[in-house]
């Protein structure tokens, strides 16, 4: 099943590695000398009070961290694979449900996002950069793997307001533990504000367990796989952050966060990856609330796999899993 399921992933080696090289910082170390930091670990980059707000509300933003040319280089690459210029094996394109009910339309405007571009050099570049590196050590440790990938092209919302994303956890969409292991790095690659939907977080939700998730009943629809927790405190702080170019936030994958609608006419696009320490271990999901999930996970890849002569019914979605994932690590780990 392994060799199998590498040709559906494209020339992906689920043993390779990425290199960079992080500058690390040499003084100014946050040691957890009491005990008190669970979700961030000793580091050299940040300090007590970056920890400190990590600790108590599930995120963290960092301005101006991924350069301009990098975001350049992003946009550039989406719109090729928009127009069908690139190829790249694997990737999943998905669309506004609204959109694409209405009429074709040709490039980006019904393209919501694509995931998964780790076979990808230019995109998954993003995923190596040194700048974010450094940061998503502080979360996961020294080993790191690229676990889930994603550029969001939030487009001008149609009408319908199917352009929003629901309140989720993002633990809902993975088959690994522990959870406090896992960081997301979701960088802004435009001016992004209440206007063109920004993120909206409930700080300190990271603390609590896996919520059950389902689609949310929305008059206009909702796009394939935006799941929405079912049960949470409707009143709630919510917290929206307005990002600048090259903002970049990491933040916890139990964190409850979500969207608004992009009220504007341009669209709103942003990158980011999930990372895991290398240390994670896989798990299987049937019989638990993310059963019904690795369902439809499944049902996603089940033309490639069947073109592949796999039989869908003997893959999970932590084999899938496994098999998305990348090392990115230091030249001195290899």
């Amino acid at each position: 099943m392994a060799e199998r399921l590498k040709t559906v992933f494209g020339h992906l080696d689920p043993t390779g590695s990425i290199s960079c090289v992080p500058t690390l910082s040499t003084g100014g170390v946050v040691s957890d000398v009491s005990g008190k930091f669970r979700y961030t670990l000793d580091n050299s980059i940040l300090s007590y009070e970056q920890r400190k707000f990590y600790e108590d509300n599930g995120y963290l933003v960092i301005r101006n961290l991924v350069p301009k040319e990098e975001l350049d280089k992003y946009r550039d690459r989406f719109e090729k694979i928009c127009k069908k210029e690139v190829e790249v094996p694997a990737l999943i394109i998905m669309r506004d449900v609204a959109i694409a009910r209405s009429e074709f339309v040709p490039g980006q405007q019904a393209i919501t996002k694509i995931q998964s571009f780790e076979n990808d050099d230019v995109l998954f570049s993003y995923c190596a950069l040194p700048e974010v590196i450094k940061y998503v050590q502080a979360f996961t440790g020294r080993t790191v793997k690229a676990m889930h990938t994603m550029l969001i092209n939030k487009p001008p919302d149609p009408g319908k307001k199917s352009s929003r994303h629901p309140l989720h956890q993002d633990l809902h969409y993975f088959p690994f533990r522990p959870a406090d292991r896992v960081v997301c790095s979701w960088t802004a690659m435009e001016k992004v504000n209440r206007e063109n939907g920004c993120l909206v977080v409930l700080p300190g939700t990271h603390k609590g367990e896996l919520l059950q998730h389902d689609y949310p009943e929305w008059e206009g629809g909702v796009n394939r796989m935006y799941h929405g927790v079912r049960d949470f405190d409707p009143n709630a702080p919510r917290v929206h952050l307005p990002m600048e170019a090259g903002d970049t936030v990491f933040f916890h994958p139990l964190l409850i966060h979500g969207s608004g609608m992009n009220k504007t006419k341009g669209f709103r696009k942003s990158i980011s990856c999930h990372y895991a320490s290398g240390e994670i271990e896989f798990i299987d999901v049937k019989g638990s609330i993310q059963g019904d999930l690795e369902k439809e996970v499944i049902e996603t890849y089940s033309k490639k796999l069947i073109a592949r002569g796999i039989d869908p019914s003997q893959v999970s979605m932590k084999d899938l899993w496994m098999y998305k994932a990348r090392d990115v690590s230091l030249p001195e780990d290899n």
